[in-house]
């Protein structure tokens, strides 16, 4: 008799869950499609925080970057400050030898006269030199102001990357809060469908 009660009680509940489980195939569906929603929107949530993490890097590296180029700045602009004044000596110095020149020729003495020369020849040597030098850290100046605009600009695209990125994560969380909302709802509501 009693395996009869067990036997009875237990088809009753089988029953009783399979009828409620057929009865509920749309909640239950629900309650499956939410959690999926809500494990997607963390996995959204998540990329998007590493997203700003990594746009937060870049921008630290690229300000790094741009006090880099503005110390290569100041340094070549003192080279050149440094290079202009080293001509103007050599200037003066080729102007002094040029007169030397002029008075060893007036004297008509050989030895002197090619003692001018060589030192004519030395002073404009050094001065074609200094002139090259110039130049060349003139270049290095504008590459290097190339460079640093190149940095500010790639700075504003990463700031303007983790703004997005941030947009994003407001409106994923939105969606998190939403679907962790709408989970909890279709659960109170399966509840109450399966206690009546």
């Amino acid at each position: 008799m009693r395996t009869l009660i067990n036997w009875t009680v237990g088809a009753a509940c089988v029953t009783v869950i399979v009828t409620g489980f057929s009865a509920l195939p749309g909640e239950a569906q629900d309650v499956k499609s939410d959690r999926r929603d809500l494990r997607q929107d963390t996995r959204d949530v998540r990329q998007d925080r590493r997203d700003t993490r990594q746009d937060t890097r870049e921008i630290r590296g690229d300000r790094q970057e741009i006090r880099q180029d503005t110390r290569e700045i100041r340094g070549d602009k003192q080279e050149i400050a440094k290079d202009t004044q080293e001509i103007r000596q050599d200037r003066k110095d080729l102007q002094a030898s040029r007169q030397q020149l002029r008075d060893a020729y007036k004297s008509g003495d050989a030895a002197a006269i090619k003692a001018a020369r060589e030192n004519f020849q030395k002073n404009r040597g050094e001065l074609h030199g200094d002139l090259k030098d110039r130049r060349q850290d003139v270049k290095e100046l504008n590459r290097d102001r190339q460079e640093r605009r190149a940095d500010v600009r790639e700075l504003h695209r990463d700031k303007q990357d983790r703004r997005e990125d941030g947009r994003e994560l407001r409106e994923d969380k939105g969606e998190r809060r939403d679907d962790a909302w709408d989970l909890r709802q279709d659960r109170r509501e399966l509840g109450a469908r399966r206690a009546k």
